[in-house]
């Protein structure tokens, strides 16, 4: 059976890491790559390739704890653009 979610590597970086930022990995559990990616897969699927499910998420998130939500977003741009690394640069 075919999905109908488009694959998250057809998002930009900060669009990725807005759906990293609402799954349950942490900076402080240094996931590899392969992990961001499934981690990032699933929750786009799990939101059913809805990204402003996920944005609602992180709203959410941001206004319940808004001292956090600057370092966490930092970590997943970062983590983001490493994880898709070689994506991103095959996409430009």
């Amino acid at each position: 059976m075919m999905s109908n979610t488009p694959p998250p590597t057809s998002l930009t970086v900060s669009e990725l890491a807005e759906i990293l930022f609402c799954c349950g990995l942490q900076e402080s559990d240094r996931p590899t790559a392969d992990q961001v990616r499934t981690a990032i897969e699933d929750r786009f699927g799990a939101c059913g390739g809805d990204r402003l499910a996920c944005v609602a998420v992180v709203a959410q998130e941001a206004g319940d704890h808004p001292e956090n939500y600057l370092a966490r977003m930092r970590w997943a741009l970062t983590t983001v653009s490493e994880a898709y690394r070689r994506e991103l640069t095959t996409a430009a």
